[in-house]
């Protein structure tokens, strides 16, 4: 049987365990299961994978995307430039590290956003999911800004968000926690009035379904998007990366 698992914590709400589980029941897989395996600590690590020898790939998420990395024995570049792992392949009794959030994003802000090649962008925070938002702006040449609670020369400030900066900026990326449940009247404080019909606003939160940043967003004529199908999109990259 081969054994594929989740760790991190808390992980009371997982994703990926119902997509992968689903997945194996719809596609008849039958030699494959999907566990989650809860990590007070990240030095608990190594333990886990001296006590599962049937491991064959491990997703990761918060808060353990970018300490992993020191267990690892490789890194694929992309992972390396990002600095956070959420996919490990076993192979050959090595651990190599991989970043299919990129890889999702990428793929379904393409089909959000068609005109992406004429947008620039905001991408709300500055975390390890910012730094794979990035990285796939990157490789699209999207120009982008940055910003945080805490602007340095780098990173706007939400206070620096004017009417007329907005403008300027057609897409609109929340990389923050801000409206996951269960803390779900949160939101980025951004001029939303001062959105239109031009805009496109991505929420990498998927649950709930629409945020009050998606709200306010719809409700100012823009097009929105949760974060559910690149969700998706990340868990197939990461079965190909296993299976490849």
């Amino acid at each position: 049987m081969k054994e594929y698992g989740l760790i991190g914590f808390p992980l009371s709400h997982s994703f990926s365990q119902k997509y992968f589980t689903e997945k194996f029941q719809s596609e008849n897989i039958q030699d494959s299961r999907y566990n989650l395996f809860e990590l007070t600590d990240i030095q608990q690590f190594p333990a886990l994978i001296r006590n599962q020898p049937q491991l064959c790939g491990l997703n990761v998420t918060i808060p353990y995307k970018q300490v992993i990395i020191p267990f690892l024995d490789d890194l694929e570049p992309v992972a390396a430039q990002i600095g956070a792992v959420n996919v490990i392949k076993f192979a050959n009794g090595k651990l190599k590290g991989f970043n299919s959030d990129y890889q999702g994003f990428l793929q379904s802000l393409q089909n959000f956003c068609p005109d992406y090649a004429q947008a620039q962008a905001l991408v709300l925070g500055n975390g390890g999911a910012a730094k794979a938002v990035i990285a796939a702006l990157d490789y699209l040449g999207i120009a982008y800004k940055l910003v945080s609670r805490n602007p340095t020369k780098e990173q706007l400030s939400y206070e620096q968000l004017t009417t007329s900066l907005l403008k300027d900026f057609s897409l609109i990326i929340n990389t923050t926690p801000l409206g996951t449940y269960p803390n779900v009247a949160t939101y980025p404080p951004i001029l939303y009035e001062a959105l239109s019909s031009d805009h496109y606003l991505y929420d990498l939160v998927y649950n709930p379904a629409e945020t009050v940043f998606l709200r306010k967003g719809r409700e100012a004529g823009t097009k929105t998007k949760n974060g559910y199908e690149m969700l998706c999109l990340q868990a197939e990259v990461a079965w190909q990366i296993w299976n490849s």
